[in-house]
C-alpha cells in the first residue's frame, strides 16, 4: 500500500508548492516511485510543475526521474448515492489509480480549507505543514496572547487536523506523523526566531506535532519553476560547479528528508 503524504495549511505563501516539488522530486531520483495530486483545482502549481517538466525534457531530449501526475477524474454524479459527496469520489479514485504502482502519493492542497482538502488531510500517513517562521503564520496553529508567549487556544487548522486524527481513528488507521517545516528562518538568533521556537515547542507537546527545518528564501527556486527542475537537477542539465547558495539549499533539502522519516527512505543527495 502507498504511504501517503499531505502537504498542506490554510494560508499561501510558506512554500508549500516548494517543499512539494522538492519532496516528490527527490523521493522520484532515489528511485520510489511517486504520485502527485494537486487539490488546488484552479491554480495547481503542482501539475504545472510536472507539466513544466515533461515539456522541458522533451525539448531537450532527458530522461529526469519524474513524479507521475494524475488529474482527479471526474465523476457521473447520476452514479452517486444520495448525500455522497462527488469531490470525495473523485479523490478516491485519484488516490485508487496511483496506489497499484506507487510507493509514495503526495497530495498538494490548496491555501484554503475546501472540501477536498479536509479529506485528503484524513488520508495522510505523513503531514507537511510548511510554516514561515513568523506568528502571522504561527496563527494557523494557534492563537497566542500578545507578547506572543501564552498559548491561548488551537486554531482552525489545528482542529481540521484533530479531526483528521479522529477520523483515522475511528477507521482503525495508523496515527498521522504530523510535521510543522519551518521554511525562511532568519540568519541571525533575533528576539522573534527565539519567541517562535518556544512557542512551537509549547504547542508541538499540546496537539502532537514534530519541527523540521525548511528552505531559506532563494532566487533559484522561481528560477527553476518554468522548466519543472529542483536543486537535484542541475547536474543533469550541465551545471557541474554548484554556486554556495545552490549547495547550502541541497543541503536543506537533505535534511528535510531524513527529517520527514519517511518508510524505506534514506538521503542519498
Amino acid at each position: 500500500m502507498a504511504h501517503i503524504i499531505v502537504v498542506g495549511n490554510e494560508k499561501g505563501g510558506a512554500g508549500k508548492s516548494t517543499v512539494s516539488m522538492h519532496v516528490a522530486t527527490a523521493l522520484a531520483r532515489m528511485g520510489h516511485k511517486i504520485g502527485c495530486l494537486d487539490l488546488d483545482l484552479r491554480q495547481k502549481t503542482m501539475g504545472r510543475y510536472v507539466l513544466n517538466r515533461q515539456t522541458y525534457m522533451q525539448q531537450e531530449g532527458l530522461d529526469l526521474p519524474t513524479p507521475t501526475y494524475h488529474e482527479l477524474p471526474e465523476v457521473d454524479p447520476a452514479t452517486l448515492s444520495e448525500g455522497e459527496n462527488i469531490l470525495d469520489h473523485r479523490l478516491s479514485a485519484a488516490v485508487a489509480m496511483l496506489e497499484p504502482d506507487c510507493d509514495f502519493i503526495l497530495i498538494d492542497c490548496p491555501g484554503s480549507h475546501t472540501r477536498l482538502s479536509q479529506v485528503a488531510h484524513s488520508l495522510a500517513d505523513t503531514l507537511i505543514t510548511p510554516l514561515n517562521d513568523s506568528f502571522v503564520d504561527f496563527d494557523l496553529l494557534a492563537h497566542t496572547d500578545t507578547q506572543g508567549e501564552t498559548i491561548t487556544k488551537p486554531s482552525v487548522y489545528a482542529e481540521m487536523v484533530w479531526n483528521a486524527r479522529q477520523l483515522r481513528a475511528q477507521a482503525g488507521l495508523a496515527p498521522i506523523d504530523w510535521i510543522v517545516v519551518r521554511n525562511r528562518l532568519g540568519a541571525q538568533n533575533m528576539v522573534n526566531k527565539q519567541k517562535m521556537e518556544s512557542a512551537l515547542e509549547k504547542l508541538s507537546k499540546r496537539i502532537g506535532f514534530r519541527t523540521a527545518p525548511g528552505f531559506n528564501e532563494r532566487v533559484i527556486f522561481r528560477e527553476l519553476f518554468p522548466r519543472g527542475l529542483t536543486l537535484l537537477d542541475l547536474k543533469d542539465i550541465g551545471i557541474s560547479q554548484l554556486n554556495i547558495s545552490n549547495v547550502a539549499a541541497r543541503q536543506e533539502l537533505r535534511d528535510l528528508i531524513k527529517a520527514l522519516n519517511l518508510p524505506g527512505v534514506t538521503p542519498d543527495f
